[in-house]
């Protein structure tokens, strides 16, 4: 065991954090901790590094061991680039190497026992300089700066100048290098692109120490954790396995309570209209027997109801209308900024009642895109075409939909005058907005307040065509799950940005990965998207020319240009086959029941009776069965 935490208590004023809370971390194990927004997880990772006292219980570190924490907002040494910050994570390694070298300068000028003692202290440091993989050092550097999400080109940015989504990454670095015995992360996967949370996911299950990690991404807790541990209410309990199996688990336990709780609940109303019955017959014998009942009765342990989650919310989304089955039309899309360009030439259609998920790095474009085809700003050149009766609604995920001098109840009610005070206040009360917090001005909220709110004006607009940017930013797992459900209930269009993969895999019917400044498309959720990347990919890039013929290399652009076309190509011969598919089924259903119907009208009389129309239909049945042996064939070679 690396790390225990026994019997711990805290509180702040009347609000219980924790209450004899207890869990264990061992050796190499990767652990998550978990609960709403407000449980506690944060405060649990800062008593256990001590910047944050307990009330009561001890925390216990194993002997000799060492603990890095990632903290959820950074603070940088100004003046130093990216390179030198990261690089500073292995001070002792580069003042050993720096002494290396300058005994071998010594070294060259020494003799006798003079030299043989520095050739001493050369050998020890060397051997040292190697037990740390000195060697590697500078290649693991740049391997872990690249890994999450940096080119070189950014190794010489000055820290200063980095958003705090940078600094985080820069940070993460510096404390994987250090390779303490027990890392402690918080919200690590925030600002990753999915490329870099998946060389993150590699990097932490290889890890030889204890990870214990804060997150809100289920997609990547299944996949590095093998342990639970959940704060709700003040109490801490464990469970082994990643997220899904915890998910599981903690549903079994509800349901069991909630069927003793409502078990016992009727047996306690059953003995009580007993009683009540023996108490009207108003006889000696029948009041002794409900006496003994109601001993009987106060004898019983009451069952604890399950509650419910603390502050859920509750979220429906209802389109007002319903729009053309043709929603978005996008033809020719170029944009760049400072002389990059993020996409051109791009073409795509989205049709009613399709969850479009758009991914891709970090900078390529996403967000614009979005905020093209809500008209924020303008595109360079190209076009797109909104269907019939379709009614945008738009989620900003830096919320520049709300107005900060603004209360929430007046974000509210100034959008939806028609709403009275009261509809205001129990829509403000299902996103967990209740009391005076519906006074709080916008300005102060939290981004997961600000998100909220985002969602209620959302909700309201009563849209058949929802873009959303990043709408499980700053949402709890739980509030996730709400926001799940809410669209895979809705029967609108929805196309949205998110890094989040288990909420992709939840409500994607479609991706679009934008990628070499183009889009490939992927008809299914995120584990498809996985299945199919590969393998797209190489079919996409064998049609790209080694050489150009005249001599001079392509430009970039072209390559992404020719993949995309490569890619329409197969998308349009994969319609072809499933039209040509559902056709050939249609037509075979087609003869078929012409076939039964012919059956059936040989048996009637005035058909067996003649000659011609028994022929004729014979005939006909004769031709419909050479035809489906043809079907079938074509059938059987579109399938496969």
């Amino acid at each position: 065991m690396i790390l225990a935490c026994h019997n711990i208590e805290k509180a702040f004023g009347d609000q219980v954090i924790v209450s004899q809370g207890s869990f264990h971390i061992e050796e190499r194990e990767k652990a998550a901790l978990v609960g709403v927004n407000g449980a506690g997880k944060t405060t649990v990772l800062k008593m256990i590094i001590g910047s944050e006292p307990l009330d009561s219980g001890e925390i216990i570190l194993a002997k000799g061991k060492t603990i890095g924490y990632l903290a959820q907002h950074q603070s940088m040494k100004p003046g130093s680039t990216v390179y030198e910050e990261v690089r500073s994570a292995r001070a002792e390694i580069l003042e050993m190497e720096r002494q290396l070298r300058s005994v071998e300068q010594e070294l060259k000028s020494l003799s006798g026992e003079e030299l043989n003692a520095r050739l001493e202290t050369y050998n020890r440091l060397q051997s040292e300089f190697e037990a740390q993989n000195g060697y590697a050092c500078e290649s693991e550097i740049i391997g872990v700066l690249k890994g999450l999400g940096f080119s070189e080109d950014a190794f010489s940015k000055k820290t200063d100048t980095l958003s705090g989504g940078q600094k985080t990454r820069v940070s993460l670095g510096k404390l994987l290098l250090k390779n303490p015995d027990i890392l402690l992360l918080d919200e690590p996967t925030n600002h990753l692109d999915l490329n870099s949370i998946s060389w993150l996911e590699n990097y932490l299950t290889n890890y030889r120490g204890a990870v214990l990690i804060v997150s809100h991404d289920r997609y990547f807790l299944n996949r590095v954790v093998t342990k639970v541990i959940e704060i709700e209410r003040g109490q801490i309990r464990m469970y082994m396995g990643n997220y899904k199996a915890y998910s599981e688990k903690k549903q079994m336990i509800r349901d069991a309570r909630l069927k003793e709780y409502m078990n016992q609940q009727r047996e306690i109303r059953h003995q009580q209209a007993v009683i009540e019955k023996l108490r009207s017959f108003n006889r000696e014998k029948s009041i002794r027997r409900a006496e003994s009942r109601e001993k009987m009765l106060s004898k019983i342990t009451p069952v604890e109801k399950p509650q419910e989650a603390a502050g859920e919310m509750f979220f429906s989304l209802e389109p007002s209308c319903v729009s053309g089955s043709d929603v978005l039309s996008v033809e020719g899309l170029t944009k760049q900024f400072d002389g990059q360009i993020l996409f051109r030439d791009v073409n795509f259609d989205i049709r009613r009642g399709e969850h479009v998920a758009v991914i891709g790095d970090n900078g390529t474009g996403k967000t614009t895109l979005l905020k093209i085809l809500n008209q924020v700003i303008p595109a360079d050149s190209g076009s797109f075409t909104l269907g019939t009766k379709v009614n945008i609604g738009y989620y900003d995920q830096e919320h520049h939909v709300l107005h900060d001098d603004k209360t929430i109840f007046q974000e509210i009610s100034d959008d939806y005058p028609a709403l009275t005070n009261t509809q205001i206040r129990n829509t403000l009360a299902a996103f967990q907005f209740t009391g005076d917090d519906v006074f709080k001005e916008i300005s102060s909220l939290s981004g997961g307040e600000k998100g909220r709110v985002s969602l209620a004006k959302l909700m309201l607009s009563e849209a058949n065509f929802l873009i959303l940017d990043e709408p499980t930013n700053h949402l709890d797992i739980m509030s996730k799950e709400i926001l799940e459900e809410a669209l895979n209930n809705y029967s609108g269009t929805v196309l949205y940005v998110s890094h989040d993969r288990y909420f992709i895999n939840q409500t994607a019917s479609r991706i679009l990965e934008l990628v070499n400044q183009t889009f490939v498309n992927y008809i299914g959720n995120y584990d498809y998207y996985l299945e199919k990347r590969d393998e797209l990919t190489r079919l996409s890039t064998a049609f790209v020319p080694l050489h150009s013929s005249s001599g001079s290399d392509p430009a970039p652009a072209s390559d992404a240009k020719l993949s995309w076309q490569e890619q329409k190509e197969l998308q349009a011969k994969e319609r072809k086959r499933k039209n040509d598919l559902r056709k050939t089924e249609d037509e075979i259903s087609r003869l078929e029941d012409r076939n039964t119907q012919i059956d059936y009208e040989l048996t009637l009389e005035e058909v067996y009776s003649s000659s011609v129309k028994c022929q004729e239909l014979a005939l006909e049945k004769s031709e419909n069965e050479a035809r489906l042996e043809e079907l079938y064939e074509l059938w059987a070679e579109l399938e496969s």
